[in-house]
């Protein structure tokens, strides 16, 4: 995310504290080696397994993982008549998965003739990462998507006062917390559950995830105006913010966080 979002390198509007100018279009193209083995299942079979991943770095969005046609099952593919136009990168043709009485479509694209700006295209195909079922960074299953090697989060304990307002309610005052930066985001504050007006909150059946956190799990504050999903935590957080686990965060548009 550092490279392509907010005011990384490679967004379409480029900081302004550098002493350097990027010549190239706004739109910003860069395709960078992914450092570990990569596999991809569905229905059972094995659809992809490479040493030889890219990410492709594009301006305003995420890194999209490109596998070369060698290390992809195209036995198990078909060529369907979908296509879409990429001004920046060109047509994309598309593959359907079949495995047994399973089938996923048009689920890999690749650029068959890519522009001469993105003629290093040329050899690989992309896939929508939920249309398979399971993938393997090396050994271990992840979900959402890869995590960028140009992106991080660090949790530190901080001392400062945080007090968290809903609609003028004070639910949270604290000096335990724990601050999490995280590359092209705003600062949270995770505040130990034993430091929230739990009560005042009700479980969501709301969850997302994270792949640099983990599972979210979600509360509504209960008001005269109840407002959703206003806080969550992650019970079970990642190796990399484990010291989070249990601990609650707030954001939205009815919520005031000062810390001093």
């Amino acid at each position: 995310m550092t490279l392509t979002l907010a005011d990384g390198p490679l967004a379409a509007g480029a900081p302004g504290t550098v002493n350097y100018e990027i010549d190239g279009p706004r739109h910003k193209l860069l395709f960078a080696p992914f450092p570990r083995r990569v596999r991809a299942t569905f229905a059972g079979e094995t659809i992809v397994d490479t040493e030889r991943a890219m990410l492709l770095h594009e301006s305003n969005i995420l890194p999209v993982l490109y596998v070369p046609v060698g290390d992809v099952r195209f036995d198990l593919l078909t060529k369907t008549d979908h296509t879409t136009h990429c001004p920046f990168k060109g047509d994309a043709s598309y593959w359907s998965i079949t495995v047994g009485d399973r089938s996923s479509e048009n689920s890999i694209w690749g650029y068959e003739s890519p522009i001469g700006e993105a003629s290093w295209l040329d050899g690989y195909v992309a896939m929508y990462w939920d249309h398979l079922d399971h993938w393997y960074d090396e050994d271990d299953e992840v979900f959402g998507h890869l995590r960028d090697p140009y992106h991080r989060v660090d949790a530190r304990p901080t001392s400062r006062h945080v007090r968290v307002s809903i609609g003028g309610v004070v639910v949270s005052d604290t000096t335990a917390a724990f601050v999490v930066s995280e590359t092209g985001l705003p600062n949270r504050w995770y505040i130990p559950a034993s430091d929230v007006v739990t009560d005042r909150f009700r479980k969501s059946e709301t969850t997302t995830h994270c792949p640099y956190k983990g599972d979210t799990e979600y509360w509504t504050f209960v008001g005269d105006e109840p407002v959703e999903d206003v806080a969550w935590s992650y019970p079970r957080p990642l190796e990399e913010t484990v010291r989070i686990a249990g601990h609650w965060s707030f954001d939205g548009d009815d919520v005031t966080i000062d810390v001093s």
